[in-house]
């Protein structure tokens, strides 16, 4: 619900943009503001998980999950006639939406530490972590559905604080227990996590873990300039929104499919690195045939099929990388190891958001190109991509050649 509400206008920007009487840019700052409070927040998060607990991180989440949604409706009620109010309340409500977000999103480690067996473990963070993209792939369908036309827009943003308020009951009401009766694995057992600010100071010690999260950090954020900007990149070249939405929703489709096959094959053999690294050269390698494919007209199904590749071995390492960061960083909590690696990916993902940006070249207009233009001409995204492939490539061989670990965890159970 939360990954729903962020990205809600991404894909109806424009007309959210005439709804509300604002510009483009003040529409793309409800989902930057999502990556700008991760970051600070992200540490707060860190610490509610490891020092206060799994219970109370979920509840305060959906809370603040379901006000942000509510006030966000509250813009858009005729009776209250807020003006040119409205879209500062729909601010405020995105705001409080991006407080909840790290919450949810830093618990699947822990989750799966404190309530499942060490055999269990990829599997089950596998599928609490894919609920993540499944968010986003329901906002990209969900919202052009729900919003032909700009009026439209109460209507989505009603049935988006459904699920919101669903959760926030079913977690006040369901959630009893902060850990299981009786623990799961040896390390749940004599699960004393290191206090906050001491495994802070381990983990900026700790050379395998840092190297993880500048390149996984990067990887995490790749991934989120890859869906923010794929139709930019792609109607400069005449394809159309829908297939852009295509290749999005492949690009998710396929990732879940990976994961969830790379998390039952871990499961059973536990070969958390090699895994990772041969994944991260695939999809390296899919990165530079789209890099190259989409510089081209008429490569639809070429560029299909290397969007599914990169999906399917970009979002397999997702949750293996979470399990190896603490693994490698055991006997720091959960929530802080993997916390660190989303805040590294948030800053990454900003930073590259912004250089990619900076790099696109103005060209005139083209005939055949789909964008729906400003005054001065479609962006052609040629360095840029191949910037993205070059970084994705440069980050992989450097993970390969020079991450090693112990399995700490693991060690410490037998």
């Amino acid at each position: 619900s939360t990954l729903q509400l962020w990205l809600t206008f991404a894909p109806v920007a424009d007309k959210a943009a005439a709804y509300f009487h604002v510009s483009l840019e003040m529409v793309n700052w409800l989902s930057i503001v999502y990556l700008l409070i991760s970051i600070p927040f992200g540490l707060v998060a860190t610490w509610v998980l490891d020092s206060v607990g799994l219970r109370c991180a979920v509840i305060l989440s959906a809370w603040l999950n379901m006000t942000g949604s509510i006030i966000r409706m509250l813009s858009v009620l005729k009776f209250l006639s807020l003006g040119s109010q409205s879209y500062w309340y729909l601010f405020i409500g995105q705001c409080l939406c991006a407080l909840a977000q790290p919450l949810i999103i830093f618990s699947p480690t822990k989750l799966a530490a404190l309530w499942f067996p060490d055999h269990q473990r990829a599997t089950a963070n596998m599928i609490a972590s894919m609920s993540n993209p499944l968010g986003i792939l329901i906002a990209n369908v969900l919202s052009p559905a729900l919003v032909p036309e700009g009026k439209h827009i109460p209507l989505m943003l009603g049935v988006y604080a459904i699920p919101a308020v669903t959760a926030c009951a079913l977690a006040t009401v369901g959630i009893h227990e902060k850990v299981p009766p009786t623990p799961p694995s040896a390390s749940a057992t004599n699960s004393t996590s290191q206090p906050f600010l001491t495994g802070l100071k381990m983990l900026l010690r700790n050379k395998p873990y840092i190297m993880l999260a500048v390149c996984f950090g990067g990887g995490i954020g790749m991934f989120t300039c890859f869906s923010a900007l794929l139709e930019q990149i792609l109607c400069e070249k005449g394809y159309s929104n829908e297939f852009a939405g295509l290749n999005g929703a492949l690009f998710t489709v396929c990732g879940l499919l990976g994961a969830f096959l790379l998390g039952l094959y871990v499961d059973r053999t536990r070969k958390f690195i090699e895994s990772t690294k041969i994944c991260f050269c695939l999809s390296a390698l899919a990165s530079i045939v789209f890099a190259v494919a989409s510089r081209f007209r008429h490569q639809a199904v070429m560029l299909a099929i290397t969007s599914s590749l990169f999906g399917f071995f970009g979002f397999a390492i997702y949750p293996i990388a979470m399990e190896l960061a603490v693994e490698c960083s055991y006997p720091v909590g959960e929530g802080t190891s993997t916390g660190l690696i989303f805040v590294a990916s948030q800053i990454e993902g900003v930073i590259l958001m912004i250089l990619l940006q900076a790099l696109t070249v103005r060209v005139s207009e083209d005939p055949s190109s789909t964008c729906a233009l400003d005054q001065d001409g479609a962006l052609d995204w040629t360095t840029p991509v191949l910037v993205l492939a070059g970084l994705c490539s440069a980050m992989a061989c450097f993970y390969v050649i020079f991450f090693h670990t112990d399995y700490k965890r693991l060690h410490a159970e037998t």
